[in-house]
């Protein structure tokens, strides 16, 4: 699956895409039905689907202090638009430029320079300058276009605002539900202090980055390896208070697994939150204490089928 900016041009077999228009972060099921529709036309057309997507996200370039809030990175997004079908990405590079065009010029954008021949969206979904742009204004412009209703469950639309609410309350299970798989953070192994090593419970230290911030604590969880394997773990997730200083680290153990992870790229599955971050008094504690958590999380992990 090819990666596409809008800063350059697009490959002459891309133009004339059905593009499912959108910024698909978390990519959840309301999400899905959007590109789903979009590679549907494509392919009764004739078509290249292709799936946009921005970088920054517009709320960090209007509100650059806002707490870190993604569900997925470009690569995860990337890989999640392959496996629906798509046939490309395109990440609009978000400036004040961009967010500047008029509805006009926006489509022009659209069809002119990248080759769009139509466009599927939520109903809800505006472009141009101070957010003019209506699912209306791409027919009025000439520009095909067709709006999909959200989806909705028992308690209303399924949107990313409402798994990221679940995500902060420590609800992995709705969280899951609304995705249609488990929440994942992705990142680098990174060399840590080492301590785990030493007491029986090594663990694979990832930066949160630009991830939202779950419910700090204990996570019965999964890993993926690059290579395709996938382990059963606990992870800590937070600012570990038992040791000095306090660093903000996912940290996954994974059970009965002995080799060296550092420098690799893995995902990790948050599967069930098991309680929030503890304060051991003592090294004997402290094993105890991730003893219990890891016994729990495998008896968690073993009725829990894996959902990629």
């Amino acid at each position: 699956m090819e990666r596409l900016s809008s800063s350059a041009p697009i490959p002459a077999h891309l133009r004339g895409s059905v593009m499912a228009l959108g910024n698909f972060d978390g990519f959840h099921a309301g999400h899905q039905a959007v590109v789903g529709r979009a590679i549907e036309r494509a392919r009764a057309e004739g078509r290249p689907a292709i799936v946009a997507t921005f970088d920054p996200h517009p709320m960090r370039l209007f509100q650059p202090d806002t707490p870190p809030f993604r569900l997925t990175t470009l690569d995860q997004r990337q890989a999640l638009f392959a496996r629906a079908g798509a046939d490309a990405m395109l990440v609009f590079d978000f400036t004040h430029d961009l967010a500047a065009l008029d509805p006009a010029a926006y489509v022009r954008l659209l069809a002119d320079n990248l080759g769009v021949a139509a466009v599927v969206t939520g109903e809800d979904f505006t472009f141009g300058k101070g957010r003019s742009g209506t699912i209306a204004t791409f027919a009025q412009l000439g520009l095909p276009a067709e709006a999909m209703a959200p989806v909705t469950d028992g308690e209303g639309v399924i949107s990313s605002s409402r798994i990221r609410d679940a995500l902060r309350a420590g609800d992995c299970a709705t969280a899951t539900r609304l995705l249609t798989r488990p929440f994942a953070i992705e990142g680098v192994v990174q060399h840590g202090d080492k301590l785990g090593r030493t007491i029986g419970f090594p663990t694979a230290n990832i930066d949160m980055g630009p991830y939202l911030r779950p419910a700090y604590g204990i996570y019965a969880v999964r890993g993926l390896l690059a290579d395709g394997r996938v382990l059963d773990g606990a992870a800590n997730l937070g600012i570990r208070p038992s040791f000095d200083p306090p660093k903000e680290l996912l940290e996954p153990h994974f059970f009965d697994f002995a080799e060296s992870l550092y420098d690799q790229v893995i995902g990790v599955q948050l599967i069930r939150y098991l309680h929030g971050e503890l304060k051991y008094d003592g090294l004997d504690a402290l094993m105890a204490g991730i003893a219990r958590d890891c016994e729990q999380a495998r008896q968690i992990l073993a009725g829990t089928p894996h959902v990629a």
